[in-house]
């Protein structure tokens, strides 16, 4: 189950992609990570899905990187007395508190700590951005508005307030169940949707108290204001390029995604980009040439992951998505251009041991064209280091904690295998040489670069270099 690419392929499981046997298929064609959206479905049937995954750990001898996303606060207007109404541009427009059916001249809000954060002159944007409203006056539960960009509005359709901080905890009630839920499964990665600011962050890893790897979702404005110290804050990102291009101009998402890139890998963040990735594969069997570029682009920025959504939880053609973005990704990473621009971007190591051990790793691998690199590894921080260098050698990362085998396979360039601790360091290397060599990553007379950290498990003390030829 090696994989011929180092960037990793998340799919978001749904009706299109739940029963065992669609599981093995799309795990075979090439998905690394799984991620199981708890906006939709239920508790029943996401156990369902991660009983199979695990499932598949067990029949192929890999682990299964499982993603969980939360749900988060949706903030949406009420209904209408005929299911939708018609807002006209330059009408006024009032939201309230007021219970009961809306038509053309108001509907309910029922968020009070929305209107609390209301002032004249913010602009709300409804249904994913398709209808513009713009606060005049506001009152003690009401906000009196004027339609600037007009058209049909449906019922419970969402509101997106860009600019504005609200008051809001990322974390709802059915977040709260939903990831006690996750956690008992036993999931590798929680996903904070809504997050705005550092104490979102610190709230939720205050609940999750080690049980799994936080990816902070980088979906609003506010949290930009903020990247460097949610980057600290994060064990990765994502880049949900839907609402932030709901939220922001959609000129300036491009720039935006290269830099919350940018910042991750500096840190050593594994980093996501999501959204609308192959969308037109949701019903058809190719994507469009500017999704197959789009595509190319995260993996040109080095992306850590690229995610699917609709089109592996319920489109038409699950498989050929995943399929179609495998091929991408390799065949990006066959051009010479690729590696030019990663060697561009390298990070300088930090004044640290570990960052001048792993920075000459990747230098000797270079030089001496070895087949890969071999990181030992407890908590993780060893192989992430080796990551952020982005070598161009694949990363065996060997562990004897099956949960960091599983958080580790959403990090670049990593093989992640689940072995026995070893009790001394020469002990170490005939173990990564003969792993390497049944995984089909090393032949014999290729060498591997190993690095670990001695002593034996202690977080991020990578210390120790060598150079080992494999035998057959």
């Amino acid at each position: 189950m090696r994989r011929n690419r180092l960037a990793k392929i998340v799919a978001t499981l749904g009706p299109s992609s739940s029963t065992p046997a669609q599981l093995r298929t799309l795990f075979e064609t090439g998905v690394d990570v799984f991620r199981l959206n708890l906006s939709h479905g239920t508790h029943d049937e996401h156990r369902a899905r991660h009983a199979a995954l695990r499932a598949l750990e067990e029949d192929f001898g890999r682990p299964t990187c499982i993603l969980v996303d939360l749900q988060g606060p949706k903030i949406r207007v009420g209904r209408f007395a005929s299911e939708s109404a018609e807002l006209k541009p330059g009408a006024a427009f009032r939201l309230d508190l007021e219970d009961g059916p809306g038509d053309a001249t108001r509907v309910q809000l029922p968020h009070p700590e929305v209107m609390s954060a209301l002032v004249p002159g913010t602009d709300l944007l409804l249904d994913d951005g398709r209808l513009r409203l713009t606060v005049d006056r506001v009152g003690e539960g009401f906000a009196e508005t004027t339609v600037v960009t007009g058209g049909t509005l449906k019922d419970r359709k969402g509101v997106n307030l860009p600019g504005v901080v609200l008051p809001v905890s990322p974390l709802t009630d059915k977040d709260r169940r939903d990831l006690a839920f996750a956690l008992d499964l036993g999931i590798d990665w929680v996903a904070l949707s809504f997050v705005q600011r550092p104490e979102d962050v610190a709230e939720a890893r205050r609940l999750i108290a080690g049980r799994a790897a936080v990816m902070v979702k980088l979906e609003k404005p506010a949290a930009i204001e903020h990247l460097d110290e949610l980057v600290e804050l994060a064990d990765a990102l994502m880049v949900a390029r839907g609402d932030l291009g709901v939220e922001m101009s959609p000129e300036d998402v491009p720039s935006v995604q290269k830099r919350i890139i940018g910042a991750a890998r500096l840190k050593g963040k594994p980093v996501v980009v999501a959204t609308q990735m192959l969308e037109s594969m949701i019903s058809a069997p190719a994507p469009t040439r500017a999704e197959a570029s789009d595509v190319a682009t995260a993996v040109y920025d080095g992306a850590d992951g690229l995610m699917l959504s609709a089109e592996t939880a319920s489109g038409s053609y699950p498989v050929e998505s995943v399929a179609m973005m495998d091929r991408i990704i390799a065949r990006v990473e066959r051009d010479p251009l690729y590696r030019r621009i990663l060697d561009t971007q390298r990070p300088e190591p930090e004044a640290t041991a570990a960052d001048a051990i792993t920075a000459a790793a990747q230098q000797v691998a270079h030089t001496l064209s070895v087949a890969a690199i071999a990181t030992y590894t407890s908590s993780g921080s060893t192989t992430l280091r080796a990551a952020r260098e982005r070598p161009d050698v694949p990363i065996l990362c060997l562990t004897s904690r099956r949960e960091t085998a599983r958080r580790l396979a959403l990090v670049w360039g990593t093989h992640c295998i689940e072995t026995e601790d070893v009790r001394s360091f020469s002990e170490m290397v005939d173990k990564a040489c003969r792993i390497a060599f049944e995984a089909g990553i090393a032949k014999a007379g290729e060498r591997l670069v190993v690095t670990a950290g001695v002593p034996f498990g202690t977080p991020g003390a990578t210390n120790v270099l060598r150079i080992a030829w494999v035998n057959g």
